[in-house]
Parts: C-alpha cells; structure tokens; sequence
C-alpha cells in the first residue's frame, strides 16, 4: 500500500498503516517526537503501537541527536534465523524431547549460564573481535562495571517476553531455527542510565515527554551514550550469535549428519548513521528493521502465527526500513484478563511450547495480523520465506 501522511508539528508523519486504526495515545506520542527541533522525518510501520519512551514500530531520522529513551533499554534486540538441511519428515512425532534440550542448553527468563560461553567451542560462530569487545568494556559507564560478570553469564541466554526461540518448517518442509533476543540485564542498565543522565540536561527541559529528552552531538554526554550504545548493540548480536551456535549443537546432537546454511540476523532496537536528502542523520529504529535494496530481514508473528525472511526494497521514503513484527494489539495486562490457559492452549494448538498462565500475555490473539502486516508494506520488503514453528521456547 502506499505511505499515508499524517500532520506533525514540524515534520509529516509518513504512515505505512491507516492512522485511524492506530490508538490515539500512539499518534499523540508520534507528533510529539516530531515536535522535536532535531528530527529531519519520521516514518510508522504497519505494525505500530504505543511504547515507553518512543512508539514501537517508529522510524526517527534526527541531525546531529538522539534520544536514548527512544531507542529503550533492550539495545539491539533483533532477530537471527537460520536454514537447515533438515526435512519435516527427519523431526520426531514427539518434539519435546528436543524442545527440553534447547531449554537445557540455553537459560531462559532470568538464568543465566554458570559460566561464560566459549564461542570457540561452537560450530560455525566467528571469534573475531571477541577479545577486543570485552576490552571495552572498562570504557563503559562507571555506572555498570560491576555488572561485567552478569553481562558475560548471560552471553547466549534468551531472557523473556516476547523473546523466542524456535524451530520452524518453511512451506517447502525445510527446518529452520529462529531467535529473538537483545542486550540482556547489561543494555538494559546502560540505557537506564543514559536515559537519567538525559533528563537532566538543560535544553531537555519543557519537552512535551521527558522520554524524548536528547542528547547532541559534540557534547561529551553524547559522546558516552555513543559509545555504550554500540557496544550493546554488538553485545546483543553476540548474543544472538552464541544462542544461534549453541541450538545448532543441539541439532548436531540429534541429526549427526545436519548443515547450515549462513545465518541471517537484523537489529530491530538500534541506532545507525546514515544519510538521507543529502543530510547524515542519526536513525532510530524502534521496533522496525533496516530494509535497504537486497537487505534480508527477520519479521516474526507470535507463538503461533509463523515467521517471514524478507528482503528490503530500498525505500528512502521509510528511510529503508520495515516493520520488525506483527505488534502487539492489546497490552500484556489485558491480555491476561481477557484469555485463559484454555484459550491459549488452542490457539498454539500444533506447537510444541509452553501453555501455562506464565505465557498468556503472550497468546496469538494479542498480536496483530501477520498476513495484513506484510500487505501493508509491499513497498517496503518482498517475501523470501514463510516459517510456521513447531517448536517454541519461551522464558
């Protein structure tokens, strides 16, 4: 469909979804970003919905700022999906055997693992990089130096709400396994305290939300936030990439003779520099993907509803992104009074997963509709694959 725009206070808001299906409390918190003096343009995926700081599935192209709030405290989250050689036919009648084996092998929720993951020991993970990453670490806010411990632990975990990992079938039987996850207990930290330190800046004050309080460039101020902000995005594609390494040990394990193909994995929290109308600009994507000519991108559903590996078209209009889910329709607490066990039970029916109370807020039903997700941006992605789970492993 093609882009709606919808009136900002200095800049338009261009709308890959209907603003008169989008909750007013969403649009309020979209026109107040643009009211931003620093915003360059503001793009809406399909999947849109109100957010803490910024609202989930807004695109911010701003000169020379960024808002640490915006971008939220799990820096990085993103998607990494990976094609097998597996066939439908080759898993068991029984997938809960394999199921509790990847729970085994990676902590979900709040674990953690006893002791650091040796990516060396994992089949077809670089190590490149690694020594000098965690030597950066001592160049992080004071604020988190005791946390470096945590931080290597939980290296490889997957934490828990609407984090995943799965084993799913595309439409021609292959196996594939997809995962979800960001920067852990340690982007979480790091953001929370840039977002304070934010706050208190003096041209932050009178803004129309304290969330969208900035940092600038050529402030010392920015200049830490930059720096911690990479560094847990590069966390949370290395823990990405740890959880990915150790599932396809677990398949090892089961299918001796499994392959790999190279694995796909995108950002859907994040900060990147880039350049539009001839101007660089700071792009915050939160809760969308870079979807830039021939880039491959993740787009999942919920427990249920499958998965789409897509390709980006490279459209400068939504400054070459995409919507990063299906979004969420109603929040987790109504979800909780609306559904029980039983609904939830069928509506995963044909998946191997949890089905208690603890995973209710995350029943297919508080998710939009996929399929009407991926119509809505036709512009943006074309479709690569589609996955349905048979396996998923929630915290």
């Amino acid at each position: 469909m093609p882009y709606t725009e919808a009136p900002g206070a200095r800049v338009p808001i261009r709308m890959w979804a209907d603003p008169q299906t989008v909750e007013q409390a969403a649009m309020d918190q979209l026109r107040n970003i643009t009211m931003l003096p620093w915003v360059h343009g503001l793009a809406v995926m399909p999947d849109v919905h109100y957010g803490k700081g910024a609202t989930v599935g807004s695109v911010i192209a701003m000169r020379d700022a960024v808002s640490p709030a915006a971008v939220g405290v799990d820096i990085g989250c993103g998607m990494t999906a990976v094609r097998s050689s597996l066939r439908a036919e080759d898993l068991p009648d029984d997938l809960g055997r394999l199921r509790a084996a990847l729970e085994k092998a990676i902590p979900v929720g709040f674990h953690a693992h006893k002791r650091p993951v040796d990516p060396r020991r994992l089949h077809g993970l670089t190590t490149a990089g690694w020594d000098a990453f965690w030597q950066r670490f001592d160049s992080l806010a004071k604020a988190v130096h005791a946390r470096r411990d945590r931080a290597a632990n939980q290296i490889g975990t997957l934490g828990g709400g609407n984090h995943f990992l799965e084993v799913c079938l595309d439409d021609a039987g292959a196996v594939w396994v997809v995962l979800h996850s960001g920067s852990r207990n340690i982007g979480k930290e790091l953001a929370e305290h840039h977002i304070g330190a934010a706050q208190k800046l003096a041209h932050n004050q009178g803004l129309p939300d304290r969330d969208l309080a900035v940092f600038v460039s050529g402030t010392p101020e920015m200049d830490a936030y930059r720096r911690d902000l990479f560094w847990a995005q590069d966390y949370a594609r290395r823990n990405r990439d740890v959880m990915m390494g150790l599932a396809c040990d677990v398949l090892r394990k089961e299918f001796a003779q499994v392959r790999f193909d190279e694995w796909i994995s995108c950002h859907h929290n994040y900060v990147a520099e880039e350049r539009y109308d001839d101007v660089d600009v700071l792009v915050t994507r939160k809760g969308a993907i870079r979807a830039g000519r021939g880039d491959l991108g993740i787009i999942p559903g919920s427990m249920a509803t499958g998965t789409y590996v897509v390709r980006g078209l490279g459209n400068p209009l939504a400054f070459n992104s995409a919507s990063h889910g299906a979004g969420r329709r109603m929040s987790r607490n109504k979800a909780k009074k609306m559904f029980t066990e039983a609904d939830l039970i069928s509506q995963t029916a044909g998946v191997e997963c949890r089905k208690d109370a603890g995973v209710i807020d995350e029943i297919p039903a508080a998710y939009k509709d996929l399929e009407s997700v991926l119509e809505a941006q036709t512009d943006l992605v074309e479709v690569v694959a589609h996955l349905r789970q048979v396996i998923c492993v929630k915290g």
